[in-house]
């Protein structure tokens, strides 16, 4: 693939490879690539969450409950 970009674009993207310790342009933009799908999918599962039916009243002990689970996730990945 051959992208092409006006010189101002280009001296950005050489500004950032050198700046962020990349070792070419391509790694700049495979990363903004990779960025940008993860954030289509977080988009996508905000959507999907917000067009849900609420399963639980979100009240102090359904915010707990999920500190006390996360809590116990991180003790789980620190044991491993």
């Amino acid at each position: 693939m051959n992208i092409s970009l006006p010189e101002s674009l280009k001296s950005f993207v050489d500004e950032q490879v050198s700046q962020r310790g990349y070792g070419t342009s391509s790694e700049y933009v495979r990363e903004l690539i990779r960025k940008d799908q993860e954030r289509l999918h977080l988009r996508k599962l905000l959507l999907a969450g917000a067009a849900s039916v609420p399963s639980a009243t979100a009240d102090t002990r359904y915010f707990e409950g999920l500190r006390d689970r996360v809590r116990k996730s991180d003790k789980a990945d620190t044991q491993e």
